[in-house]
């Protein structure tokens, strides 16, 4: 990706035409958010050859909080509308691991999601590990992330909490592990497929 201006990462490809699945059999995930940065950069929705600087009242937003604590992102080819719980927006993923660049798609492989209220809306987030050159490179599932990297899981779930302060709205109901994920994955695949036709 070339970053064409201060706001502004370009693709010569359509994102969201990236398989969710890849022929691994892991996930494709587009890197919005490095781990430890706070600038919020998501995929454009009127555009998804780019990913853009979110502006909050003509501002670039910028997470008032720490830095993520694993690389942030979205999963292309995926969509999940209201009546299945979901914003219409692609699923979003927090990858554990090293920081990987903004815009890098990334082979990972999904262990579990964090079960997410925002403002009392379903806002789930899978969780999924860095599957090369990682700490987490043989992690599975959620029960072994706890078994291998205590506290890993509850520092995510605290963070999500409390990224948006105080009054924020953000409330976790726990985590899931890699079926019940995989399950929201496909749902998402076959909305988004049938968004197209």
């Amino acid at each position: 990706m070339q970053l064409t201006d201060s706001f502004t990462l370009s693709s010569t490809q359509d994102l969201m035409a990236v398989p969710a699945i890849n022929v691994e059999g892991e996930v494709n995930a587009l890197i919005e958010i490095p781990t430890g940065t706070s600038a919020k950069w998501e995929m454009n929705k009127d555009n998804t050859q780019e990913v853009i600087w979110e502006l909050k009242n003509d501002k670039p937003r910028i997470v008032n909080y720490l830095g993520y604590p694993g690389n942030y992102g979205t999963i292309p080819g995926t969509a999940m509308p209201k009546e299945l719980g979901g914003d219409g927006d692609p699923l979003d993923v927090l990858v554990l691991g090293q920081s990987i660049p903004r815009g890098e798609v990334l082979s990972v492989r999904l262990i579990g999601v964090l079960k997410m209220l925002d403002g009392g809306e379903q806002d789930d987030k899978l969780i999924a590990v860095i599957t090369e050159d990682s700490p987490f490179a043989n992690i599975e599932s959620m029960k072994q992330l706890d078994e291998e990297f205590p506290a890993v899981s509850e520092i995510v779930r605290l963070w999500f909490e409390n990224y948006k302060g105080p009054n924020g709205g953000m409330e976790a109901q726990g985590f899931a592990d890699h079926q019940e994920a995989m399950d929201v994955l496909k749902q998402a695949m076959n909305a988004y497929q049938n968004s197209l036709n």
